[in-house]
């Protein structure tokens, strides 16, 4: 096996994993209107992250525009399509990883990557490079890494793809070694690391660690680059097949509980808040769908027909008459007018939300939401992990 790895050396990371694995999925059934709003905001940091790492300025908040086809006017089309592009992937991941005849193989690859740079001939989308690649420190100019030689690229991802279909010890010990087999090789002109990152998450879907705790690795490499970047360095200057891989494989997992414990944490904290935000809608006799709006709407995002629409799934007139309501209600208030309108947290919303989760509040805006999350995190940390 070229890149070697020691798994001995990571067992302690892999049985914490498999500890977190059990405790999630007998955590019981969780509300599916929960479940799906909690899927797309991990699904919309995942995505931002993944591709502002690879230089597509795009922000969070952009990028869940985008998704439910928002584009903000100050987004490029062509970076829109990016992240559709890299969302796509994503969806294609989940839908071939539970085929019975799936296999690893480099056409697996290559349709990935032409979804990850969403079908753009020009960037090399779906083609392996033909050209020498350097992998340069944007910051100093220095060449940092050499990959192998373009012919050599068919052989490698084959071996590479053999290598993780046999199976490896445990699938995160796969996901991380993937991930770096890919990064080395450099199969393409451009959109290696999306493609590094995506073939991970599917190893780890691949091998039953299925929740977005799990799958959603890039939001926490996005916040800790310099570590990321850093745990490459056991590739050395140029490829070498012989490199031992271990140092990365521990950093990729250490990345993973890290991010499990964090997501675990704040899951259980937004889930209140979600909760509290329902039954808020309901009381102010609105319908539950409404529950979308203000959820963005709490946490300082502004919310616009065009993006509530497909979110509650309601037509132009409908969503209009929903976000009037809600304003009436005190939830939201309009910012703008006519086209240029959106919708922030209204004068209302903070107070019914803190006196809903015992967290009296007497500021209003952005302070008063930092004063109930501090207060419901501090409560869900010191209570016994469910």
């Amino acid at each position: 096996m070229f890149l070697p790895y020691d798994a001995t050396a990571v067992l302690d990371l892999t049985e914490e994993l498999n500890r977190w694995k059990t405790q999630l999925d007998y955590r019981g059934p969780v509300p599916r209107t929960w479940a799906g709003r909690l899927r797309r905001d991990l699904e919309a940091e995942a995505v931002a992250a993944s591709t502002s790492m690879e230089g597509v300025p795009v922000t969070v908040e952009e990028v869940r525009h985008i998704l439910v086809g928002d584009r903000p006017a100050q987004t490029r089309e062509e970076d829109a399509a990016l992240v559709r592009g890299y969302r796509d992937a994503m969806s294609f991941v989940l839908r071939r990883a539970d085929d019975a005849a799936f296999r690893w193989d480099r056409e697996l690859l290559v349709g990935l990557h032409d979804r990850i740079l969403a079908g753009h001939w020009g960037a090399g989308a779906g083609r392996f490079r033909t050209g020498v690649a350097h992998l340069v420190d944007n910051r100093t100019g220095q060449l940092v890494f050499q990959p192998p030689a373009a012919e050599e690229v068919p052989e490698l991802v084959d071996r590479a793809c053999a290598s993780i279909d046999r199976g490896l010890e445990h699938p995160a010990i796969g996901a991380a070694w993937i991930h770096v087999a890919i990064a080395a090789i450099h199969p393409f002109t451009d959109g290696n690391g999306r493609a590094a990152r995506v073939v991970a998450s599917l190893a780890m879907y691949r091998g039953g660690f299925k929740l977005p705790e799990f799958t959603s690795l890039e939001e926490w490499w996005g916040r800790h680059l310099s570590d990321y970047y850093a745990s490459f360095h056991c590739l050395g200057a140029a490829f070498d097949p012989t490199a031992d891989v271990t140092p990365f494989i521990r950093a990729h997992l250490e990345a993973q509980l890290h991010q499990v414990r964090a997501l675990d944490l704040r899951e259980r904290v937004q889930h209140r808040i979600w909760t509290a935000i329902e039954e808020a809608v309901t009381a102010a006799g609105l319908d539950p769908r409404l529950a979308n709006a203000v959820w963005d709407a709490f946490f300082g995002r502004s919310v616009t027909p065009r993006y509530y629409r497909p979110l509650a799934d309601v037509s132009v007139a409908t969503a209009t008459k929903d976000l009037a309501m809600a304003v009436a209600a005190g939830l939201l208030r309009p910012v703008g007018r006519a086209r240029s309108r959106t919708y922030q947290a209204g004068e209302a919303l903070y107070a019914r939300i803190g006196a809903a989760l015992g967290v009296p509040v007497a500021e209003s805006g952005e302070p008063a939401r930092g004063t109930i999350i501090g207060e419901l995190t501090k409560r869900v940390a010191s209570e016994r992990p469910r």
